[in-house]
């Protein structure tokens, strides 16, 4: 069974900028390929990658060359997934939800950038990622079994994130107590039917500070430096919130 190990780690000023450079090569390709294919027939991960090799030889596209090639593939896999995804929810294929077509990317969005096992490398304490250098991750816990990828993460509050995909064993465990009714509400977050209570956080406080900042957002000129601030202010106080909710559960 494959799951995520995620990590925080804080780059340096210049592998900040190497990867400022690396999401927005990431972005164009993944964009240029969605463009193309709305433009008719999806054509595919090996039409697309051909074109892709042909681009970096232009000189219009010469700075693609700059950053590592493992990333670009990769964004076309996953453009091949999401279209694998978005065709099989049409013909009823994929249980849940329907899925929409792949979106394009945008540079105030959260970013990221995927590595297969040929882009990067775990020595000691220190993880090695082509063209970028040696991170150093804040390792919270031990990986399991070797990562087959990891995909660098950044949020909208410009927080740093990497993501390891790993196999892992699923452990059963047989309960120990006996069974218990639990009663999800509102206010209180959960009420066990042997009288124990689970209180939810109060996010309050939090909630008017970030609606008190969206309002002077709304104020605020577009794609101005003192909007991009207070956009940044509100995505640190929303991810409290989600950091808090995800703590509780």
């Amino acid at each position: 069974m494959k799951a995520r190990f995620q990590y925080r780690f804080y780059p340096t000023d210049r592998q900040r900028h190497s990867f400022a450079q690396l999401f927005g090569c990431v972005r164009v390709v993944w964009n240029e390929a969605l463009a193309v294919s709305r433009c008719g027939k999806y054509p595919g991960y090996n039409t697309l990658s051909k074109s892709l090799t042909i681009s970096k030889k232009t000189e219009e596209r010469a700075w693609l060359n700059d950053v590592s090639s493992v990333p670009l593939q990769q964004s076309l896999k996953q453009l091949e997934v999401a279209y694998k995804n978005y065709f099989d929810s049409l013909k009823g294929k994929k249980k849940g939800k329907k899925v929409g077509q792949p979106k394009f990317k945008k540079k105030t969005n959260s970013q990221s950038a995927t590595f297969a096992k040929t882009g990067f490398s775990i020595k000691g304490e220190s993880l090695y990622l082509a063209k970028i250098g040696n991170l150093s991750p804040i390792w919270s816990r031990e990986l399991p079994s070797e990562p087959s990828s990891v995909t660098v993460l950044k949020d909208c509050a410009n927080r740093y994130f990497l993501s390891f995909v790993v196999e892992v064993k699923p452990v059963q465990i047989d309960a120990k107590n006996p069974s218990v009714g639990i009663d999800l509400g509102i206010k209180t977050f959960a009420v066990m039917s042997d009288g124990t209570l689970a209180q939810s956080p109060n996010y309050k406080k939090l909630d008017r500070k970030i609606r008190r900042l969206q309002r002077k957002l709304a104020r605020q000129t577009k794609d101005s430096k003192r909007r991009n601030k207070t956009a940044i202010k509100i995505a640190k106080l929303q991810n409290q919130v989600a950091d808090t909710r995800k703590d509780l559960s």
